[in-house]
């Protein structure tokens, strides 16, 4: 490398082993497997398969962005994505996004990283890029639009707002430290200047699900345990079934899979006057250990059929009934939600909730059912409110040296 190197440049050196030249100069590419634990250096494989960021054990920190194309010349957004999979593998990898470094050695120059991940490790980066319905629409490659990556239809009591709602493009980027995913986001946005523009963007702490069984079960803003039966990265067969796209999808998102997100406001002060026994009926286990009201622990099947002097033990309008495969005809989805708090609205109320995120292999078929059943039905709604969405197809992982974001679509 030329120029000075920072600390973070050094310690992504010792992780990686060797300096990235580029988009394709990284070691550990097509390698089959999925990209799910992170080196003692924190360093989680950029290239392989799968994109990481899906079924890799979810970091505690996210930083989300949707972004909207401002120039469709396919050339300048295959360069843009050229240039994002390359500073995208080095910030992963615990360096700085330009091969000099962090700072020019000219102090009149601007430098090309923005700072303020300087001297600060990997901390499990992971960094998973998607497109949506409008990028192919607006780069002239509506024919190869798959069905399923079309706009939600709108769901019961939905109040989205247009500002946090769609996007061309998405960037997910979660990490262990809160600066590293912010820094992350910041120097592709600025990366992407004159040909992408931010739309949309959410910050997230403590993930609500747990992506691996190694990882205890998180707790939402509500205070209970969330996503006690989510999919997990060592059960393959049910991801190949629930999440990964197949030969049905084009080619260029076959072993992929779709992303949703949904922006949910949650009314924590109404919720907070709430008893106990109501919280818990209302979500169909008990708030301290999660189990099931039918069952003692976390992790007892729920018993749906089990009833007692006041009828069913688990409400028909519980959340867990509701949103369960058996309800929904065996549909699931890969969880991997964070909570969100910004600040407070005009009433003193807390603008706070869940950034809900979950990949699926179809969300036409995987996602939307569940969404309507619970809209629907759900006793939680009362306390919920939807004022963002999107989806988002993503493609599979980068295949070889010279792959990058986006590649087999802009062919």
């Amino acid at each position: 490398m030329t120029g000075p190197v920072s600390r973070r440049g050094l310690l992504g050196l010792a992780g990686a082993g060797a300096a990235l030249a580029g988009a394709g100069a990284a070691a550990g590419y097509g390698v089959a497997r999925e990209p799910v634990a992170a080196a003692d250096d924190g360093v989680v494989a950029f290239r392989g398969v799968r994109q990481a960021g899906i079924v890799t054990p979810a970091q505690d920190r996210m930083h989300f962005v949707a972004l909207d194309l401002t120039a469709t010349d396919r050339g300048a957004v295959r360069d843009l994505l050229r240039r994002w999979t390359a500073a995208a593998e080095r910030m992963t990898a615990g360096q700085d996004t330009a091969d000099d470094g962090a700072l020019p050695g000219n102090v009149y120059a601007v430098p090309a990283d923005t700072g303020e991940a300087i001297g600060l490790a990997a901390s499990r980066l992971t960094l998973t890029f998607g497109v949506g319905p409008s990028f192919l629409q607006k780069l002239g490659l509506a024919d190869r639009r798959p069905a399923p990556l079309a706009d939600l239809p709108a769901f019961q009591g939905d109040r989205l707002d247009p500002a946090r709602t769609g996007g061309d493009l998405c960037l997910q980027a979660c990490a262990d430290d809160p600066q590293v995913a912010v820094h992350a986001v910041r120097n592709l946005v600025r990366a992407g200047f004159g040909v992408t523009e931010v739309r949309w963007s959410q910050l997230g702490f403590g993930r609500t699900s747990s992506t691996s069984t190694g990882q205890a079960t998180a707790r939402n803003l509500f205070g209970f345990k969330d996503g006690t039966n989510n999919l997990k990265a060592e059960e393959p067969d049910l991801l190949d079934q629930h999440v990964w796209v197949g030969d049905e999808g084009p080619e260029w998102l076959r072993g992929g899979s779709y992303l949703v997100a949904r922006r949910i406001r949650m009314h924590i002060e109404p919720w907070d006057r709430s008893n106990l026994d109501e919280q818990q009926r209302i979500v169909g286990r008990t708030k301290g250990v999660g189990a099931p009201l039918s069952g003692s622990n976390e992790f007892d099947l729920a018993d749906y059929a089990a009833t007692d002097a006041a009828g069913p033990v688990i409400p028909d309008d519980a959340h867990i009934r509701l949103a369960s495969a058996q309800a929904n005809a065996g549909a699931r989805i890969l969880r991997r939600g964070y909570n969100f708090v910004d600040g407070s609205d005009g009433d003193g109320h807390l603008d706070a909730g869940l950034f809900f995120v979950a990949f699926v292999r179809d969300p036409q078929r995987g996602f939307v059912p569940i969404q309507r059943s619970l809209a629907k039905s759900d006793a939680m709604s009362e306390y919920l409110e939807h004022n963002g969405s999107a989806v988002f197809a993503v493609p599979p992982g980068l295949s070889g040296p010279d792959d990058y974001w986006g590649a087999a679509l802009l062919a």
